[in-house]
């Protein structure tokens, strides 16, 4: 049989194949970048003051005047909006990167010191884990009361053992090497073997891990702050003006926008994240 007439697709561009592996990763990094600027730029692109109050204008549509309405005591969303960013990004941030860096701390030094030291951290670990992490990061909130710092605390508990043990099973994989075997007959330092050879060979899925669970993060701390246990008011909050605006049906505009502000940043990271993953990959940078 002739083949004459079978037509055999045309191998993508390079281009094409860049724009599938890092396109949605460039989004990403917009939207995320976008929100970094307006948190450091709110205090100067705000239109009003985001704790002033005008009953007289409570609950109004967004307007010319009010580009994304009122809320309930007549402040205006779009400023509180803003201003929110920098209380949700500063709390992910904060909590992801403390978490990382603990979490990274515990794995590495079970995994190389082994024995009885291996056992006590990682069963403190899984005590940790086998609570839902949403659960108990509400009881410890709830515990130390209300407000941006013990909430934050709160998250901390329970943020690190996912890392510890990702750390720790990258730290096995490194101590096998031939590397880290020719450090330990030379008789360098423990702390010398993890912090020069160990830690920079295994980095890569940690700062994946780290770049996913910002969003995680800042998407837990609304939670709370949508339960009560986050923010004092009247701090502006995206997860706190979400509970303002939960029994406002009519006046859908107090609770959407902050809704849409925490679903775009949810995404960007979760993008981005995919992004670092597939760079750092050498598989997949190869296809």
């Amino acid at each position: 049989m002739s083949g004459a007439g079978i037509a055999i697709p045309a191998a993508p561009s390079r281009s094409r194949r860049m724009w599938r592996r890092y396109g949605l990763a460039g989004i990403g990094a917009g939207i995320v970048l976008a929100w970094l600027l307006v948190a450091l730029l709110a205090p100067w692109i705000s239109p009003y003051n985001p704790d002033f109050v005008d009953v007289a204008n409570r609950l109004q549509p967004p307007s010319a005047a009010h580009w994304l309405g009122t809320d309930a005591l007549g402040r205006d969303c779009l400023s509180r909006l803003l201003w929110g960013a920098r209380i949700s990004l500063l709390a992910g941030f904060t909590v992801v990167l403390l978490g990382a860096l603990f979490g990274t701390l515990v794995g590495m030094v079970a995994a190389y010191a082994r024995g009885w030291v291996d056992e006590v951290l990682m069963r403190l670990t899984d005590l940790v884990l086998c609570f839902p992490p949403i659960i108990l990061a509400l009881a410890i909130a709830a515990a130390l009361g209300i407000g941006t710092t013990n909430t934050v605390i709160a998250m901390l508990v329970v943020w690190w053992p996912k890392f510890a043990r990702l750390a720790r099973a990258l730290a096995l994989v490194q101590r096998g090497q031939e590397y880290v075997e020719a450090a330990v007959v030379l008789g360098l330092k423990p702390s010398r073997i993890l912090g020069r050879h160990i830690v920079p060979n295994a980095i890569g899925p940690l700062v994946v891990l780290v770049t996913l669970d910002v969003g995680n993060a800042i998407i837990t701390f609304a939670g709370l702050s949508f339960l009560g246990l986050g923010v004092v008011p009247p701090t502006p909050e995206w997860g706190a003006m979400v509970a303002e605006g939960r029994e406002l049906v009519e006046q859908w505009w107090v609770a959407t926008f902050p809704g849409l502000a925490i679903l775009s940043i949810v995404l960007g990271f979760n993008f981005l994240g995919d992004g670092v993953r597939d760079w750092l990959d050498p598989k997949a940078r190869s296809r």
